[in-house]
């Protein structure tokens, strides 16, 4: 037979088999697909060990761990995945809380991080202390637009300013610098970073003001500036982060009043303004934050009469308005927060009675009236007084007096009325509380997909 006959017979029986048969066409190409991806780039993966030997003396990385994101065998404290180059990438690196890798003495802050193109997350916990170190994301490209989360906690030895470079990364939506020694002003950049859902920069040793251009976060559902030194006033400004839901600028040095545009912020769950400078009449609209669940002031030279607003706040669970300089009586108004569980208004100067409302609050659990200018009877039954215990706290209102008939079965340090004894000591009064600032509500655990609920708000990463 010819051998252009023979080609001929031959391609018209291929022709139909696949007729017959297309799944055989695809064949190749599906099995193609069905490949797992190879591993790493050998550029990325020599990256990644010059970080883990920067960082980590666990383990000697590139003898235990030859293949960093192969499955079954990769290395602690990193996430990869693949992408459409059929190749692994790391997308999370996460140092310092076993059984991630520890941090040795001589770790610094490894900028090549930013040479991981599909990076998403990195997490430093306690790695720095004991060479000092700086942030330096002098090497940001267009590559790195994959971070999405960067988060450093409790590092003693980082120190120096916040770069303004940090600007340049895009996507990041969790910025967490907190318990650092980070220094200087809060670069202006920062506030470009316009998918920023979480900025913490607390318990630090910033100066200077709160840059007016906070507003232009509009996705921002939690800003914590506590624990430093800032001055100032607070920026109007705040009023436009209309998806927030934890403002916590406690311990600075902040002057002014708090601003009326505050009312604007009708998703606020959680505002903590304690030990500043603050002082004046609260906002106007107070009565419209009706989201608000945790109100932490104390340790203000505020010297105004306490709002009748607040009763209007009926999801309120703290109310802290500790050493103030309040004056007045209290608010009957305050018996309407049937949510609330802790009430602390003492050492102020309020007078008249205590509201007889309060005896009623079903939830209510701490209660601290002390060293104030309070009198009458205490409203409380036997009941009360039995739930809450050492829990509630009287002491330093000579003018205040406890029922006979509830007397003879409480001892609360309060005088029984129309006797000069006092009622003795098994309620003792409460111990000093603890800072505003450390209030254990971790408020805020976020993940760059989601929110993971508002007590997870209350303590980030």
């Amino acid at each position: 037979m010819p051998l252009n006959t023979m080609c001929y017979s031959f391609s018209l029986s291929t022709l139909t088999l696949l007729l017959l048969f297309p799944s055989l066409a695809s064949l190749n190409t599906t099995n193609a697909k069905k490949q797992p991806p190879n591993n790493m780039l050998p550029s990325e993966a020599e990256t990644l060990f010059k970080i883990m030997e920067s960082m980590s003396s666990d383990q000697v990385w590139r003898i235990s761990h030859p293949n960093p994101c192969q499955p079954g065998s990769s290395w602690p404290g990193i996430e990869c995945k693949s992408a459409q180059d059929n190749h692994l990438h790391v997308t999370r690196l996460d140092f310092g809380t076993p059984p991630n890798p520890t941090c040795k003495n001589k770790a610094t802050f490894p900028s090549q991080i930013l040479a991981l193109p599909y990076l998403q997350s990195a997490f430093f916990f306690n790695c720095f202390t004991h060479t000092k170190t700086t942030l330096s994301f002098s090497k940001i490209g267009e590559s790195n637009s994959s971070l999405q989360q960067i988060s450093l906690r409790s590092n003693p030895a980082l120190t120096g300013p916040i770069p303004p470079q940090i600007s340049s990364l895009k996507s990041l939506q969790i910025l967490t610098l907190s318990q650092n020694r980070l220094t200087g002003q809060i670069p202006v950049t920062i506030f470009s970073l316009n998918s920023l859902v979480h900025l913490d920069l607390s318990y630090n040793m910033l100066t200077g003001t709160i840059p007016s251009q906070v507003g232009n976060l509009k996705n921002l559902v939690g800003l914590d500036l506590s624990y430093n030194s800032l001055t100032g006033s607070i920026p109007v400004t705040v009023g436009q982060l209309g998806l927030l839901q934890k403002l916590d600028l406690s311990s600075n040095s902040l002057t002014g009043a708090i601003p009326d545009s505050i009312e604007k912020l009708n998703l606020l769950a959680f505002m903590a303004l304690s030990n500043n400078k603050l002082r004046g009449h609260f906002p106007r609209g107070l009565a419209k934050l009706q989201s608000l669940q945790y109100f932490i002031m104390d340790d203000n030279p505020m010297n105004v009469p306490l709002p009748v607003e607040f009763g209007d706040l009926v999801k309120l669970q703290e109310l802290r308005l500790a050493n103030s300089g309040y004056s007045g009586t209290i608010p009957p108004s305050f018996s309407q927060l049937m949510n609330l569980s802790t009430l602390s208004l003492q050492n102020n100067r309020l007078s008249g009675e205590i509201p007889a409302g309060f005896g009623s609050l079903p939830r209510i659990y701490h209660l601290n009236l002390s060293r104030n200018l309070l009198s009458g009877v205490v409203p409380f039954d036997s009941s009360f007084l039995n739930r809450l215990r050492r829990n509630l706290d009287l002491s330093g209102n000579p003018g205040l007096c406890l029922s006979p008939s509830v007397a003879y079965r409480m001892k609360i340090g309060v005088s029984v009325c129309g006797s000069n004894k006092t009622s003795g000591s098994v309620i003792q009064p409460l111990k000093s509380q603890a800072p505003s600032g450390l209030i254990s509500i971790s408020f805020f655990l976020f993940v760059p997909w989601g929110l993971l609920g508002l007590h997870q708000i209350l303590f980030p990463v």
